[in-house]
């Protein structure tokens, strides 16, 4: 505690002065000189991060509220009042989920190496060694799963059903591989693995057959964002689990309690980006339309979502934002209060 009263003593005339601010500054910031203005915005960002470490590192509650109430109302005349409902959907797509993504970045690394790792190695064993199909799969089989099994999946319902059902299931692997990660993210790399090497295993008999083409071409379109939608989730899982392992200055409860928080604004996120890998898998992967046109689309998907997670995420960050679903409900609770 002494550490924390050391913290307060050194940070309190910041935090009072960008009260003195907002006093001045009413609803509206009309009050405000130019440089005042400015200073009020550097403030607010400082003191943002402030709430960040207390949060996180001390837990006081007393003085978490405290700057938690110093913010909200510093963000109220930067940014104006707004509904509640809208202002809270805005909030957590504009700030929450890119900061919580941008904030698991590392463990989103190690969780994309334990997918793509088993997935390539898997794909040239299999590609290369007429020994290793055999020991997978019957040359009967192996026959009727390239030219007629595979493509037919996508086609085996109407396109609404199928991507309800490709929606749910994604859903729930990656629901899987954050709830497992609990237990030191061991489970967490596994089953990232074991999907990896799945895929790595059609990718290789596909490419032996000579048919690498109409493989990349089905995969493609909804796979570059279901893929990264479920490795984002295992990230997520990896880091609520390496948290128990190293907690820092936390406790152990506290620094999984604190990124389970993390780690549930990403798993919400991304049901968003599962209807629109689903949608895609349903409605664009089994149409007539060109090979190059389908897969621009899952480039196009793709390369949004990570333009989204880089432009809006370390923004997010500098403001403060955690990426904690709590710290999204507190801050919007007080921002009604104001």
């Amino acid at each position: 505690m002494g550490n924390l009263d050391s913290y307060v003593v050194a940070n309190t005339p910041e935090w009072e002065r960008l009260e003195e601010l907002v006093q001045k500054a009413g609803s509206r910031g009309s009050r405000l000189e130019g440089d005042e203005l400015d200073e009020l915005l550097a403030r607010y960002q400082r003191t943002s991060t402030h709430l960040s470490h207390v949060r996180s590192t001390y837990g006081d509650p007393q003085v978490t509220a405290r700057l938690t109430r110093v913010v909200a109302s510093a963000r109220a005349v930067i940014y104006g009042p707004q509904p509640r409902a809208g202002g809270a959907l805005r909030g957590f797509f504009a700030h929450t989920f890119p900061a919580a993504v941008w904030g698991a970045r590392t463990a989103i690394m190690c969780s994309a190496l334990a997918f793509f790792i088993p997935a390539i190695a898997t794909g040239i064993w299999i590609a290369n060694s007429p020994a290793a199909i055999d020991a997978f799969i019957t040359p009967a089989l192996r026959e009727a799963y390239i030219e007629t099994e595979f493509e037919a999946y996508y086609s085996s319902a109407p396109a609404a059903e199928f991507s309800t059902e490709v929606f749910v299931n994604n859903i729930r692997v990656s629901f899987l591989a954050f709830v497992v990660g609990i237990a030191w993210s061991i489970p967490t790399v596994l089953l990232l693995a074991f999907n990896g090497a799945n895929i790595g295993q059609a990718a290789g008999l596909f490419h032996d057959a000579g048919e690498a083409g109409r493989f990349w071409g089905l995969i493609l379109p909804h796979g570059l964002l279901e893929i990264t939608a479920i490795v984002v989730a295992g990230g997520a899982g990896m880091k609520m689990g390496w948290a128990l392992v190293a907690p820092g200055d936390r406790t152990r409860a506290n620094a999984l309690a604190d990124e389970a928080q993390k780690a549930a604004s990403i798993i919400i996120g991304l049901v968003i980006v599962f209807v629109i890998a689903g949608l895609i898998e349903g409605f664009v992967t089994p149409s007539p339309l060109d090979t190059w046109a389908r897969v621009s689309i899952g480039v196009a998907a793709f390369a949004a979502f990570w333009a989204y997670v880089i432009a809006f995420g370390p923004a997010a960050a500098a403001l403060g934002h955690t990426g904690s679903i709590r710290d999204s409900v507190r801050v919007e609770v007080d921002d009604d209060r104001n």
